[in-house]
């Protein structure tokens, strides 16, 4: 047999039931075929391999050391095959949409309001991605995507969703006491805590360099989900994406300083296809959410 051909799927698929059941008898009941058939299926399989796959035993057969061999790849393949037949079944959902969306942008602006969209559209299953690879409308399974900036893919509808603002914020506590002395002595009584970006930033390195000068930095994240855990555990000030930390500041958890300025922060555009998309739900989707980013801007106004 040449090392490239690969044996029929219906080959390996009675193979793989006579290995696994130990009998040549119980693999035809399985697979609702005639014992000779699979008698003929593995004779036929050990002939295009060169190597005989089972040794009679009783009633039954067991595996070669060739039989073992090829059994382990089969599984593999078999199991691969189901998983994927699987996936399919369950992207057929016709409630199932995919939005990828930057995981800061998720995390503080859209996980909060997944409750309030489940009940505006109970039928959906959202598949919610942070793979900002993915930036081709449809062709990678993507039915929305939010980013920085537009895709500027042909046939594509995009317009802005929100406008983000850099916030100086701190846990309620620490608010509180940095409240009880005037801002130019805040840098005796707290750390900062900040993102490496935004210490070269446009919009936020002059900031840092006047306004923030004095603190001592505790702590510098890649990640605007670790620098809003560690404000949350009152590690000091944090100038923090208003988006990434709304749902805190609206709880209480975090305070806004009001001494600090606000500064001017990312523009987020949605995207979907411009004609009329595989699915209603998603139109309902894309629609909802910009109705909820002009409420955010009303919000935060």
């Amino acid at each position: 047999m040449s090392a490239t051909r690969i044996p029929s799927l219906k080959l390996l698929t009675g193979f793989e039931a006579a290995a696994r059941l130990g009998s040549f008898a119980r693999a035809a009941d399985e697979l609702f075929l005639s014992q000779s058939a699979i008698s003929h299926q593995i004779n036929e399989l050990e002939t295009q391999i060169g190597q005989p796959l089972f040794h009679r035993v009783g009633r039954g057969v067991e595996l070669t050391v060739a039989g073992e061999v090829l059994q382990r790849s089969v599984r593999l393949s078999i199991e691969t095959l189901r998983n994927g037949l699987g996936s399919i079944a369950t992207y057929l959902d016709p409630g199932l949409v995919s939005i990828v969306c930057p995981a800061p942008v998720l995390h503080g602006w859209l996980q909060p309001r997944l409750n309030l969209l489940l009940e505006h559209i109970p039928s959906l299953c959202p598949v919610l991605s942070t793979d900002e690879s993915a930036r081709f409308i449809d062709e990678l399974d993507v039915d929305i995507a939010i980013f920085e900036r537009p895709l500027q893919q042909p046939g594509l509808l995009e317009v802005p969703l929100l406008q983000d603002q850099w916030l100086t914020v701190a846990r309620t506590d620490v608010a509180n006491q940095l409240a009880q002395y005037p801002k130019a002595q805040h840098h005796l009584h707290t750390a900062l805590i900040c993102l490496e970006e935004n210490l070269s930033n446009i919009n936020t390195a002059r900031f840092f360099r006047e306004d923030l000068q004095h603190f001592r930095k505790r702590g510098i994240y890649d990640d605007p989900r670790l620098l809003l855990d560690a404000a949350l555990r009152g590690q000091g000030i944090a100038c923090i994406s208003y988006l990434t930390a709304q749902e805190d500041i609206e709880n209480g958890r975090l305070q806004v300083l009001p001494e600090y300025p606000t500064l001017s922060g990312n523009i987020w555009w949605i995207s979907r296809t411009a004609e009329t998309p595989r699915a209603k739900i998603v139109t309902e989707i894309f629609d909802w959410l910009l109705s909820q980013s002009s409420r955010n801007q009303l919000d935060s106004a």
